[in-house]
């Protein structure tokens, strides 16, 4: 693990342990203040994802009209309501898809955490299955009596068959039957 100093009021630090198909609920501990509760936030971000929960997922994000995803497949949605409408349709679609965070760097100053890594998973429509490698960065913010709360997500693939796939399927285009 590797910090930065601590008289800059930020911390950079690698977090060794990958959150995938095997990441708890943890949301009761992200009401903690500390890094460890920004932490499991994101670990329940990761358990709901992979676990298909639209109600844990709904409350790992903060409920604000400007919280903002921006991913190739779902584009850039703003608002919880929207969120969580392309996860619904990701969770009751066709695909089944998985991902694991790992290579993960967290960057904190205050009460705002970023996780930035790589994502690794797989992306599986009937015989179709298609490997994935997505960077992502997470932004989780501390609301006091209510804990950390995740606020942006940017995800980008960089292989274009991979991408494509991932979009006709979710969004019911011509590649994959709905």
């Amino acid at each position: 693990m590797t910090t930065s100093p601590p008289s800059t009021g930020v911390t950079l630090r690698t977090i060794t342990d990958g959150f995938g198909r095997d990441a708890r609920e943890r949301l009761a501990e992200a009401r903690d203040p500390s890094l460890d509760g920004a932490t499991a936030a994101l670990e329940s971000f990761y358990h709901a994802f992979n676990q298909r929960s639209l109600p844990l997922l709904g409350q790992v994000w903060l409920d604000n009209p400007l919280v903002q995803l921006d991913n190739p497949v779902g584009g850039i949605l703003r608002g919880v309501d929207g969120i969580r409408a392309l996860y619904e349709r990701v969770f009751t679609g066709p695909a089944r898809v998985w991902v694991e965070l790992h290579d993960v760097v967290e960057m904190s100053a205050g009460s705002t955490v970023t996780f930035a890594g790589r994502e690794r998973g797989e992306f599986a429509v009937g015989d179709m299955v298609v490997p994935l490698a997505i960077r992502t960065s997470r932004v989780f913010a501390y609301v006091q009596d209510v804990g950390w709360r995740q606020m942006h997500h940017h995800g980008s693939i960089d292989d274009p068959e991979a991408l494509r796939a991932c979009q006709d399927a979710v969004r019911g285009g011509g590649a994959v039957d709905r």
